[in-house]
């Protein structure tokens, strides 16, 4: 009987040993890494987990799983007391999900994570994508995404266009509205070209949003995926009337596009083919009245980025209005539109050089040049006629000239002209009728100075805009010299100079002045 008790006795604390040494393990720094699945089909999203046990946890910056994209990022941590020993321990475990859109077959790298100042490693894993079965608009998914490119190849500077496609089965019941993400376009300047068009197609409806898209550089790039979440009416949870209630939320992927940018070997400002027109509204003017240039760009390409060189030109006022730009597809290809206006003021004869820009013509296959012709302004000035009508007067007011010496310490006489002259006395009444007038008038300005300060107080309180005050004096700009001086001090400000100080006093005075005359 006592051998069979101490076998018991070993028994149990070889239980207990076992116990300890899992429980100081559990409790001993560690990660994992595991996946969501280990195969997915193709168009939904995967799930990395890391879990890390210890007391300070560091995990990389991952912005990308073997080449994808990571489109969700969420860290939680999760406390929990133990005995050990009659100890209590405290054990806390981190654990972070990277959401990503596998497109083909990929191995999960090794990654290093930092647990309480050491350096762990996870294990590499495998994940096998599947092509989804009904990959088009009329298979038999309740609802799916799908990126599609007009060109897959393509030079830098040429736009191409991007569809999105959101395809709902009819007949799925949404309880919220889908949460749609745009694809990035890493590399490509990119607009979204109009609103998104639904419609439908056999027995699905499809929303499509259309992008353009311009290489930056040369090279190989990936397009997308878009994301989107799905709430759909959770169909296992009822009201008391028997009523779905809830929502069941499902993520969902696009696929990627490949595609292969070539160098833009022109070295051309633009890509496409282009036509230009420009018009100028007069070429001889009276001083300081403004010559209006415009210049208007169509053809099938992108001029979203299109910059227009400015004008610099000495001694003439330059003010160039912001382009605009307005981008359409029509019968499938990319149509846009480029306007801009410049205006030239100026007090004296001035030419307007010549500009132009290169575009590749991808119908033609050559260099083109869109070019603006130089235009010689004639300036009506009345500065030119007073400076020859004013030359003899002028004469008469040179300082005296003295063994070829010029004399310009002349001194005034101290004596009046009118010394000599007998003054008039003036009688004693009008003295007093002055004086008491005097009074009178000293009264009424003491009276008047207590209004002063509502007067000053609503004027500081009408200020304008600078960029109001030029559209507004801009009209005006032959009415004195003083609106001309601001109208120039306004422009120079606008096209970037930091040097031009504007006294907004002296501008709201002069705004006031020109509205009050209107």
């Amino acid at each position: 009987m006592q051998i069979h008790g101490n076998k018991n006795i070993f028994k149990i604390m070889k239980s207990l040993f076992v116990l300890l040494s899992l429980l100081s393990v559990l409790n001993a720094a560690s990660v994992e890494a595991t996946l969501s699945s280990n195969e997915i089909v193709q168009g939904n999203m995967a799930q990395l987990k890391i879990k890390a046990i210890g007391d300070k946890v560091l995990f990389p910056n991952i912005n990308e799983v073997d080449g994808h994209q990571v489109l969700g990022r969420h860290e939680s941590q999760q406390n929990s007391i133990t005995y050990i020993n009659g100890e209590v321990e405290n054990i806390r475990a981190v654990t972070l999900v990277l959401t990503f859109a596998p497109q083909r077959d990929m191995t999960i790298p090794s990654y290093d994570i930092e647990i309480d100042g050491k350096v762990y490693k996870t294990k590499e894993l495998k994940l096998k994508v599947v092509k989804a079965t009904a990959p088009n608009a009329n298979g038999n998914e309740p609802f799916s995404l799908q990126l599609r490119s007009d060109n897959k190849s393509v030079m830098v500077g040429e736009p191409f266009l991007v569809t999105v496609y959101f395809s709902l089965q009819n007949g799925t019941r949404l309880s919220e509205n889908p949460q749609y993400n745009p694809p990035q376009f890493k590399e490509f300047f990119s607009k979204q070209v109009g609103d998104a068009k639904t419609y439908s197609e056999g027995n699905r409806q499809v929303t499509e949003i259309k992008y353009i898209l311009t290489p930056k550089s040369e090279g190989n790039f990936t397009v997308g995926p878009a994301t989107a979440k799905i709430g759909v009416a959770d169909r296992t949870r009822r009201d008391m009337f028997g009523r779905f209630f809830g929502t069941k939320w499902s993520a969902i992927a696009s696929n990627t596009i490949n595609i292969k940018v070539k160098a833009n070997e022109h070295n051309s400002d633009l890509v496409g083919s282009f036509t230009l027109e420009q018009n100028i509204d007069r070429q001889k003017v009276k001083a300081n009245k403004p010559i209006n240039l415009s210049i208007k760009i169509t053809g099938e390409g992108s001029l979203e980025d299109l910059d227009w060189p400015n004008y610099e030109i000495d001694n003439v006022t330059v003010y160039g209005d912001d382009a605009k730009v307005s981008t359409d597809i029509i019968d499938g290809k990319i149509v846009s539109t480029y306007t801009k206006t410049f205006a030239f003021i100026s007090d004296d004869d001035f030419t307007i050089p010549l500009k132009s820009i290169s575009v590749y013509d991808t119908k033609e296959k050559k260099i083109k040049q869109l070019e603006i012709p130089s235009y010689d302004i004639k300036i009506d000035s009345a500065k030119k006629v007073s400076n020859s009508t004013a030359a003899a007067p002028s004469e008469m007011k040179k300082p005296k000239v003295e063994d070829g010496k010029v004399q310009t310490n002349i001194k005034v006489p101290e004596k009046s002209m009118l010394d000599g002259e007998k003054r008039v006395e003036k009688p004693k009444e009008t003295q007093w009728l002055i004086l008491i007038l005097a009074f009178i008038s000293g009264m009424f300005v003491m009276y008047m100075l207590k209004y002063l300060p509502k007067i000053s107080f609503r004027r500081k309180n009408a200020t304008v805009s600078q960029e109001k005050a030029l559209k507004i004096l801009y009209a005006h700009i032959n009415e004195s010299k003083e609106i001309e001086e601001m109208v120039r001090k306004l422009y120079a400000k606008k096209n970037g100079d930091k040097n031009i100080k504007i006294d907004k006093k002296v501008l709201n005075d002069l705004v006031a002045k020109v509205e009050k005359k209107n």
